[in-house]
């Protein structure tokens, strides 16, 4: 362990040492090109300093300042960039580096920030996992309580709503039973619905398009948009874990045109390209301009890194939001073609 250590201090003494010299180089230069010129030019300085000796004088600082200032900055652009992506960067936009070129303490400092980012990468994707696996698990917990539970005893009050209501006379009362009868029936409507939104059951036993069928069709029942759905035939086969992160997307994209967008018009697509598929959801609404992005947009972030997709988001004030997740059909890579892909037509499934 304090061999580790030593090994990691030294380290840090070269890469300082390393520097120094550079600077101490570039310097160097400067000096020297100064000493040269005051041997070989035709240059005296008298005692008192004259005018025109004085005006030399100055002159020649102000040359040196000026070309130690042009040496460093080239020599010590690096850092600059480096400090710049130090203050960007952000882990759910992977792939961003600096290139490395040469050798010395600055090349050795953006090699190691670089390793440094894809570790962070790699432990924030796998923690990432980690975190949306439970979720995953504790939504299909609830949703089968809210089925087997609050869903049984729902039912149940509404049997005895009925038979209360078919044992009492017109009147009054009735009319109370029989409209207790309608609000508890809606309600087990919604605790259906939630339960259905947590497990998406359709997605498992019936695929990816039918589940994003019944999703448009359930937002375009409970929110009033006009949810029109364009999915291509013949789409390339998929695991379970990016169907899931597409249904997701999907659902938390026509979540925030319901709730934030004041949308009329939504449109759902999905469709096929070179390297996988491209989901779309494109509305209508007021834009998301230039607002800092919430916890829904980084949850989409979130789930696209764990099957190597890539999501983009086009909004402008004023003309709807397009998001656009790129996943890939197998590897780590996401698709390339997909953002270009997602804006050719295709072909119209129906309208919700």
């Amino acid at each position: 362990m304090a061999d580790s250590d030593g090994d990691k201090v030294n380290e840090e003494v070269v890469r300082a040492v390393s520097l120094f010299w550079r600077i101490f180089g570039l310097n160097a230069v400067v000096l020297g090109a100064a000493t040269a010129l005051l041997l070989w030019a035709p240059v005296t300085v008298s005692v008192p300093v004259l005018l025109t000796e004085a005006v030399v004088l100055v002159g020649g600082l102000a040359v040196m300042l000026v070309a130690n200032a042009a040496l460093l900055r080239i020599g010590l652009a690096p850092l600059d960039r480096l400090t710049r992506l130090m203050t960007t960067v952000d882990l759910l936009r992977p792939g961003q580096r600096l290139p490395v070129a040469g050798q010395g303490g600055v090349a050795e400092l953006i090699r190691a920030f670089n390793d440094m980012l894809d570790r962070l990468e790699a432990e924030r994707a796998a923690s990432s996992a980690r975190v949306l696996s439970a979720q995953e698990a504790e939504r299909r917990r609830i949703a089968q309580e809210l089925h087997d539970e609050v869903g049984q005893s729902m039912t149940a009050v509404l049997l005895e709503l009925k038979r209360a209501a078919d044992r009492v006379p017109d009147g009054e009362l009735r009319a109370d039973l029989l409209h207790a009868q309608e609000t508890t029936r809606e309600s087990l409507d919604e605790v259906r619905r939630i339960a259905r939104r947590l497990r998406p059951g359709v997605l498992e036993d019936l695929g990816l398009v039918s589940a994003l069928t019944a999703l448009a069709g359930d937002f375009a029942t409970h929110t009033g948009l006009v949810v029109r759905r364009r999915f291509d035939t013949g789409l390339p086969p998929l695991d379970r874990e990016r169907e899931l992160v597409l249904y997701r997307v999907a659902q938390e994209g026509l979540t925030n045109a319901a709730r934030h967008a004041d949308a009329e018009h939504v449109e759902l697509g999905l469709r096929r390209t070179a390297g996988g598929v491209v989901l779309s959801v494109a509305d209508d609404g007021r834009g998301v301009g230039l607002a800092r992005e919430g916890a829904g947009i980084r949850g989409m972030r979130e789930r696209a890194l764990l099957v190597g997709a890539s999501l983009e988001i086009e909004s402008s004030p004023g003309g709807g939001t397009r998001v656009l997740l790129s996943v890939p059909t197998a590897g780590d890579e996401p698709a390339e073609e997909g953002a270009e892909e997602a804006g050719r037509p295709g072909k119209e499934s129906g309208t919700a």
